[in-house]
């Protein structure tokens, strides 16, 4: 499949919300109640805080487009991390954080992941990064496989909200 991978606009914003909305859900546990994450989505996925996130200096987002239309997207933030948690147990410094990686169900397993991945590493590279790091719910072991498979390892653990409900995630870096 021949993907295009570049640097999101502000114009993308409903776009990627809606991807966002449709690829969130999935990469939740089983005990994720529809209410929580319809919260989450509302408050953190929306195409109001993607046009927040498009103009933050320190975060970067990636857009996936096959055909035209945007098949999944990553949002990468440099910098320390914001938890003194993980700031202990990601060690490769300068660092960025992959906050999102997402493709939409009928694009996995044709590489659209494999390819935004490695857009991210040549970004985080260029940029000077000696690692990446990021954080993926416990029992969502589809993403930890995709992660190992790119030479990430856990390296800790952290919590996550999700509307009301707290869930754990394992927290995994990557050298560059």
């Amino acid at each position: 499949m021949t993907v295009e991978i570049d640097p999101a606009g502000i114009w993308d914003s409903e776009a990627i919300a809606d991807v966002a909305a449709a690829t969130f859900p999935l990469a939740c546990p089983p005990g994720a109640t529809q209410d929580d994450i319809a919260t989450f989505i509302d408050d953190v996925l929306s195409a109001e805080r993607f046009s927040e996130y498009l103009t933050d200096p320190d975060r970067t987002v990636l857009k996936v487009t096959h055909g035209g239309a945007i098949v999944g997207y990553a949002m990468l933030i440099d910098g320390e991390p914001a938890d003194p948690d993980v700031g202990r147990v990601v060690t490769l410094r300068p660092t960025t954080e992959i906050s999102k990686l997402y493709v939409l169900p009928g694009n996995h397993g044709t590489g659209v992941a494999s390819a935004l991945m490695d857009a991210i590493v040549e970004r985080a590279v260029a940029a000077g990064c000696a690692g990446l790091w990021l954080g993926v719910n416990q029992e969502n072991v589809r993403a930890q496989r995709f992660y190992a498979k790119h030479g990430f390892t856990q390296v800790g653990t952290k919590t996550f909200l999700v509307g009301t409900q707290l869930h754990h995630d394992f927290v995994m870096q990557r050298a560059l």
